[in-house]
């Protein structure tokens, strides 16, 4: 029986929808967890010093294919280059060097990005239609990931493009929120665009909490923030993203190389409002953005 590796950098609480969808395109590609594949999971629990030892491990128990996250994936390609690599991360793959390019990766290593390259204006404008007089935009950004500088120069360039003004703050620890949200407030920001990653993915709800205690409306990337209490979401479905993910390693184990398989890019978005929040914030959907909303959280 065929094994694959399974490494997120997250828990595995808040991640068991995205492997339900993972699981679920093996099954449509023939492959049933228990019966003729089996998963073996590895969680770093936002412990990213803890991801090369679990990377270790899943080569030692030679797995056939190693499905990773954003924060995973050059561990991984540490750890391997004989292994096939499945990735899923909100980063340029090009531009951070993990395929030579999205139509023939190369190497032992595909997947799909999640990034887009104006996704930050599209969530921008998104906010903006709920807080039309919103002057000042606060950006939260998360400094460890690998194109550090892209986020905060994309919220500035957005900004300007739609006449405000906008202050990136960003951390790299949990330890670093509640100065960061003093920051935002004394900056007199209007909303906050929270960026992307596992590590904001992970600290969902310590992030809603600082946003609903400042009373700062808040947009993020992902569902799971708005189904935690959070205000708005936009952004690529990380759901459709493990299941091409599920696709490609059910491909991989049925002979395909990755070096074969194009870097997959978003191709669905979703948009979620949680209308308990905007209520206790004292903000009034528009009509129009409810017609448009994915999903409302009442």
């Amino acid at each position: 029986m065929p094994v694959v590796g399974f490494l997120r950098s997250t828990s595995a609480d808040g991640a068991q929808h995205l492997v339900a969808e993972f699981r679920q395109a093996l099954e449509d590609a023939g492959y049933v967890e228990g019966r003729n594949v089996a998963i073996e999971y590895r969680w770093a629990d936002g412990h990213a010093e803890r991801l090369p030892e679990l990377a270790a491990d899943l080569v030692r128990r030679q797995v056939r294919v190693i499905v990773v996250n954003g924060v995973a994936v050059k561990v991984a390609m540490a750890a391997t280059a004989t292994i096939p690599i499945v990735f899923v991360v909100g980063i340029d793959p090009v531009r951070s060097g993990l395929v030579t390019s999205l139509n023939r990766p190369g190497g032992n290593v595909t997947g799909t990005s999640i990034v887009s390259g104006d996704l930050i204006a599209k969530r921008l404008e998104v906010l903006l239609e709920l807080i039309p007089r919103a002057a000042m935009i606060a950006a939260l950004v998360d400094r460890s990931v690998a194109e550090p500088d892209v986020e905060p120069q994309a919220v500035r360039d957005a900004a300007r493009m739609l006449g405000r003004d906008a202050i990136v703050v960003t951390v790299g620890d949990e330890g670093e929120f509640e100065p960061a949200f003093a920051a935002v407030k004394r900056s007199g920001a209007h909303a906050l665009l929270v960026g992307g990653g596992a590590f904001f993915v992970t600290q969902r709800r310590h992030i809603v909490a600082l946003a609903a205690s400042n009373a700062i409306p808040a947009s993020f990337m992902t569902r799971d923030s708005v189904e935690a209490g959070g205000l708005i979401s936009y952004g690529p479905s990380q759901r459709d993203a493990y299941r091409r993910a599920g696709g490609y390693v059910g491909r991989i184990l049925a002979g395909a190389k990755p070096a074969d398989l194009p870097v997959q890019l978003p191709t669905k978005y979703e948009l979620v409002i949680n209308l308990k929040t905007a209520k206790a914030l004292g903000l009034a959907v528009p009509p129009q953005l409810l017609a448009r909303a994915d999903e409302v959280i009442e």
